[in-house]
């Protein structure tokens, strides 16, 4: 097998690693081309190809994750993880594993870990490697890695909630929830969420966000319901998908241009929060991104009009 056959078969493992450890596609794809490079340059062939290209790609997430910190600190507004439609890598002995840890929740708990907690939970938890592959690909030693574990699942593990719903109950409801948001059902919608319900956006400040987290499930109901109903005038579609593995959905206009993704958390049969990207750096791997602006300005003028 030459070179470029060995590397496409890892591809799925390397991109779902970096896109953990740095909660961006982009950056995620950035990595994985640039372990390429490496792999391609490299004059000696690996005694194991799967352990250099992990170590290359975990190096440089590490990296990355390290410069893009403090990009996050100066963030507009909530910084949630680009989000993922798909995860290219399967491993049905792991796949439990592999769906909870890119959940929006488990990447946002991610956040709290240091970029090495993150690459060895990442690494150690969701992909079952090695202390010794670990060590090797952080560059610590077995000792240190198995410290850093600790550290990361304690902190993992106090921000977890307490009871996770099954697959399909999360399914059924995610369903009820936006049939209910289609059919202008605000009851409908009010009954599904969670008295405390959050909902909040994420913008960078780059598209029309909400000011503020909305709480509470009679606004959000409320809100959810306004907002949809103003899509319907512009004609903008309502996308049901599996996103970052949870219920979500993707809204996009006339023209199949993406606006926004949304996920739901549901927990203990409710919806606990509800999140959306608008941010258009973090759309484009999705398709032809909408002017964001340029759809408020016809939501307003559309509204306007109606009554």
């Amino acid at each position: 097998m030459g070179k470029v056959e060995e590397f496409e078969e890892l591809r799925p493992l390397l991109f779902s690693i970096a896109y953990r450890v740095l909660g961006s596609v982009a950056e995620a794809e950035d990595a994985v081309q640039e372990t390429w490079l490496r792999y391609d340059a490299s004059a000696t062939r690996p005694a194991s190809v799967r352990a250099f290209l992990s170590t290359t790609v975990t190096r440089l997430a590490i990296d990355v994750l390290r410069s893009a910190r403090v990009r996050r600190e100066e963030y507009v507004g909530p910084w949630f993880p680009e989000p993922l439609l798909s995860d290219p890598y399967e491993d049905p002995a792991r796949a439990a594993e592999l769906a909870d840890s890119v959940s929006t929740s488990a990447l946002l708990l991610l956040e709290r870990l240091t970029p090495l907690e993150r690459a060895v939970f990442v690494l150690r938890e969701v992909f079952a490697f090695g202390y010794d592959e670990i060590a090797e690909a952080t560059g610590r030693s077995e000792s240190a890695c198995r410290q850093l574990l600790v550290r990361a699942r304690r902190h993992m593990r106090d921000g977890r909630p307490r009871f996770a719903a099954d697959r399909a109950d999360r399914q059924e409801l995610a369903n009820r929830f936006f049939d209910a948001l289609k059919d202008g059902d605000v009851d409908g919608l009010r009954r599904l969420l969670a008295a405390d319900v959050q909902m909040t956006g994420d913008s960078g400040g780059k598209a029309p966000a909400l000011a503020r987290a909305i709480v509470g499930a009679d606004k959000v109901a409320r809100l959810l319901d306004a907002y949809f109903a103003s899509m319907a005038l512009v004609e903008a579609v309502l996308e049901v998908r599996e996103i970052n593995g949870q219920s979500g959905a993707v809204i996009r206009d006339r023209d199949g241009r993406t606006i926004a993704t949304m996920t739901l958390d549901v927990l203990d049969g409710q919806v606990r929060a509800v999140r959306s990207v608008a941010n258009p750096d973090k759309l484009g791997h999705l398709g032809p991104v909408a002017d964001a602006w340029a759809v408020d300005r016809e939501l307003k003028q559309a509204r306007r009009q109606s009554r």
